[in-house]
């Protein structure tokens, strides 16, 4: 097969996959206004509405990033655009696997339908959709593991602070939305259970992260910006932890700390890249496109 014909050929399935993509960025946008108009109205339609179609998004989000993960013949993180898009689909299904307990109540779903749809615009508006092979350091199963670990820990960090945030908003009107007052606890409790099961992926990733600079850069750890967010995270859902075993902060405290883990974790994905370009500070793991 010519070069021509290959070059073509990938244009065409890029082509496509954007235009798919971008299908999927307005479902999602569509599910965050029907999730606001369900908080505005109280009405349990625009819930189901919101709720549906954030399946609707999501199944063919994930067909689309296995769809890339086998014409690129590697993991579909490598690239800003492609970490987006799998921030963007496993923190969605994440909540709508944790969701299922809760039949009429979508409220922290309004948080998950914004960040995917955040994700997904800052994915298509200014990042290159154009498939990379893979960078000899990146040529590495720490790598993937790493990753892999970290973007699941952190699409159930998403979910618990959704919940979180809803929890604090809506506790005393949760009836009203959908979660009758005996219910709540559990509601609340969720969250928890959810940190119990992202801090080990947290922490793994971390490790393996540690495994993966010393393979390619013969050493563990350099406080680069990202590392040192990192930890930040990881200390800040440690105190998280701790709190939910102390009788006094384990109700609202614990749910700031919880929260501030989330803002602390959008740091280390996002918030580090802007810094360190911004203020010229070089970091290994800021992405080139």
């Amino acid at each position: 097969m010519s070069y021509d014909v290959i070059l073509s050929r990938d244009s065409f399935l890029l082509s496509v996959e954007l235009r798919i993509f971008w299908a999927i960025a307005l479902i999602y946008g569509a599910s965050l206004l029907l999730h606001l108009v369900h908080i505005a109205s109280r009405g349990a339609l625009a819930g189901r509405a919101a709720y549906l179609l954030l399946w609707a998004a999501a199944v063919p989000h994930a067909g689309l990033i296995l769809l890339r993960t086998f014409e690129a013949g590697r993991a579909p993180f490598q690239t800003l655009y492609e970490s987006l898009s799998w921030f963007a689909c496993s923190a969605v299904l994440t909540w709508l696997f944790v969701s299922r307990k809760w039949k009429g109540f979508f409220l922290p779903g309004a948080l998950v339908s914004a960040l995917a749809l955040g994700a997904s615009l800052y994915a298509l508006l200014s990042r290159s959709p154009a498939i990379e092979p893979l960078s000899p350091p990146l040529q590495s199963w720490w790598f993937e593991s790493h990753v892999i670990l970290a973007f699941f820990s952190y699409a159930v960090f998403i979910v618990s602070a959704s919940i979180e945030i809803s929890w604090l908003a809506f506790r005393k009107r949760s009836d009203l939305y959908g979660l009758p007052e005996e219910q709540l606890k559990g509601f609340h409790d969720t969250a928890h259970r959810l940190i119990l099961f992202g801090f080990p992926l947290l922490t793994f990733g971390i490790f393996s992260g540690a495994a993966w600079a010393n393979e390619a850069w013969g050493r563990y750890w350099s406080w680069d910006p990202k590392e040192t967010w990192s930890l930040i995270t990881w200390t800040v859902f440690a105190v998280y932890l701790h709190s939910k075993t102390v009788p006094a902060l384990k109700g609202t405290p614990a749910s700031v700390f919880n929260i501030l883990g989330f803002i602390c974790m959008l740091m280390t994905f996002l918030g580090v890249n802007w810094l360190a370009k911004l203020l010229g500070i070089p970091s290994l793991h800021i992405y080139s496109v």
